[in-house]
């Protein structure tokens, strides 16, 4: 598919304040906001996870917010054929669509219009190499995929288990590597137009942010929210409750931490992943970068409205 305008995309670390500049963007110019927030997809996760509220979703229309139960598999593919279905009906009402979040894999795969619904997909393979994860050595799996597939592996972090799993899931399951399907895929594509903004925040600052907002978090009651998840029947391995602040919830749960080992834990993995976050947008060159520091969302807005018009797109 081709987007009738461009796509304003708004991206950018964690805490750093997208949803708040996105919803000032869209007032502007009528626009509708696809999350790209791979776990703001899960209904039921909303202390942990800072998706738009029921106050900011009133001011504006979002997509993929909301659409997956927790115990669902989720992954890349599905929120590409989900974000196509809200920018086919975003265009339909005459509205302009926004692309705000910092998953960079979605934001990648849905502007470049990587073609990963086709790729094939096997839940009894996935599941044994996750059991295989829980059970080996620490990195093993990442060792047999830069085997397998050097390419892929240079490009995941020794970390990441779950787009370890994942390439390693399609390089058994069709016999070819992920770093070949995405090579071709890449000379085969159509990307979307787009206008591209990152929003960043010295260190220092990004990392107080990332404090405060954790605190919040356990204070609003993301213990409970979690325990509550559980004894619903969630199970502790879901891919829902390893993502980020659930993953070190039910470890707090399980060993009896105090909410402060709780903040320091999730703070600590949260400014890791923010690390990452840039390292990811930093090599997407077509990204206009606006430093945020002590600027309000508003003020943020009127300059990203102001490099709108050399694209086509104006403010209402």
């Amino acid at each position: 598919m081709s987007a009738a305008r461009p796509i304003v995309a708004i991206v950018g670390p964690t805490a750093v304040g997208k949803t708040e500049v996105g919803i000032e963007v869209a007032l502007r110019i009528g626009g509708e906001i696809i999350s790209a927030d791979s776990m703001a997809v899960y209904r039921g996760l909303d202390v942990g996870t800072a998706k738009p509220t029921p106050k900011q979703q009133a001011l504006v229309r979002f997509h993929c917010v909301d659409v997956a139960e927790p115990t669902a598999e989720f992954d890349v593919a599905k929120f590409v054929s989900l974000a196509q279905q809200a920018l086919a009906e975003i265009e339909a009402r005459g509205a302009r669509a926004l692309l705000v979040g910092g998953t960079g894999l979605y934001v990648k795969c849905f502007l470049e219009q990587f073609s990963l619904a086709q790729t094939v997909a096997d839940p009894a393979v996935r599941a044994a190499l996750q059991r295989e994860a829980a059970t080996g050595e620490p990195g093993e799996l990442h060792r047999r995929l830069a085997e397998l597939d050097p390419a892929s592996a240079a490009r995941i972090h020794p970390n990441d288990l779950v787009r370890t799993i994942r390439a390693l899931e399609v390089q058994i399951v069709s016999g070819e590597k992920l770093s070949d399907k995405q090579q071709r895929d890449s000379e085969q594509r159509t990307p979307l137009p787009s206008i591209r903004f990152g929003l960043r925040m010295e260190k220092d600052k990004l990392a107080a942010r990332i404090l405060e907002r954790t605190s919040a978090m356990v204070r609003a009651g993301l213990r409970a929210e979690v325990t509550g998840l559980l004894e619903a029947g969630v199970p502790r391995s879901c891919r829902a409750l390893d993502g980020l602040g659930y993953r070190e919830t039910c470890t707090a749960i399980e060993q009896g931490w105090t909410d402060e080992q709780l903040v320091e834990e999730i703070s600590r993995r949260t400014r890791a992943y923010a690390k990452r976050q840039m390292t990811w947008f930093r090599a997407d060159k077509q990204l206009h970068w606006i430093d945020v520091d002590e600027r309000a969302a508003a003020d943020i807005a009127d300059e990203v409205v102001g490099m709108l018009p050399q694209t086509g797109i104006a403010a209402m």
